[in-house]
């Protein structure tokens, strides 16, 4: 139920999705003779694409998340696994054309894949199935092996969960599969912004993981004013900004992790 209560809200609740509905709201009300109400819908609807697109807003909200953990310094000597989060693939394109073609996170597999160079005896464990509701597509644990195959990893190192819908079941699932030892070096890659909620998801399920952030989508100079980016990526900021509290704070309210902003002491 959380699952799909969650995809429902952030149907609404992202910001181009949410333009559109006040927008149209706006048309019915206008016909409706509820002009008032009507302007205050557009004015609501040009407000979130201003702040969104032609503001620093969706940056400065990322830099809590993606400054939350750094990769460690030095890097660890040895290394059990490599965990790479999925979400870096277009689902839709490859099932149908049998490729690997990545999206805005496709950095996590390239980084995975580095990682997989730099530590040759740890295993590369790739978690994500399709977490869509209504666009039909290959999950990234069945993408992943031809592009990480290609570029060097051997089919016998890689580790392939391809039931997981998001994050929670990343961590649940993923532990159940690997099943760590004491004292074993398991690193966590994925999206900088993505970090703080994955850490304490995989520390919940009992699975203590290095974290090793990818991806980052600030350069973390960023200030207060006029967007220093193209519009396009300024209105993807919010929407990856606001999905990631949201999310933080949906799976703090419902116990799945302990705090709104997990850090390294948590």
């Amino acid at each position: 139920m959380f699952f799909y209560l969650s995809k429902l809200f952030w149907f609404v609740a992202q910001p181009v999705n949410l333009i559109g509905l006040l927008i149209v709201a706006g048309i019915l009300l206008a016909i409706a003779g509820w002009r008032r109400l009507s302007l205050l819908l557009s004015f609501c609807a040009f407000l979130i694409l201003a702040i969104g697109a032609w503001t620093s807003t969706g940056a400065l909200l990322l830099h809590p998340l993606e400054d939350r953990f750094t990769r460690p310094d030095p890097a660890p000597a040895q290394v059990a696994g490599i965990i790479v989060l999925g979400g870096g693939f277009e689902g839709g394109v490859n099932l149908v054309r049998g490729g690997y073609e990545l999206n805005s996170s496709g950095d996590r597999f390239v980084e995975a894949a580095v990682l997989a160079r730099r530590y040759p005896q740890a295993r590369v464990v790739v978690t994500g199935g399709s977490g869509s509701l209504m666009l039909e597509g290959e999950g990234d644990g069945d993408t992943a092996p031809r592009l990480l195959t290609a570029l060097g990893v051997e089919p016998g190192r890689l580790v392939l969960e391809n039931r997981s819908r998001n994050t929670y079941e990343n961590a649940v699932f993923t532990r159940e599969m690997v099943d760590p030892k004491a004292g074993e070096t398991w690193l966590l890659v994925t999206s900088a912004f993505h970090m703080p909620r994955s850490v304490a998801l995989f520390r919940k399920a009992g699975f203590d993981v290095v974290p090793w952030p990818a991806d980052y989508r600030t350069a973390g100079n960023e200030h207060v004013g006029l967007t220093q980016d193209n519009v396009a990526d300024s209105l993807q900021n919010l929407t990856v900004a606001m999905r990631e509290w949201i999310g933080l704070l949906a799976y703090w309210l419902s116990g799945r992790i302990d705090s709104p902003l997990p850090g390294p002491a948590d």
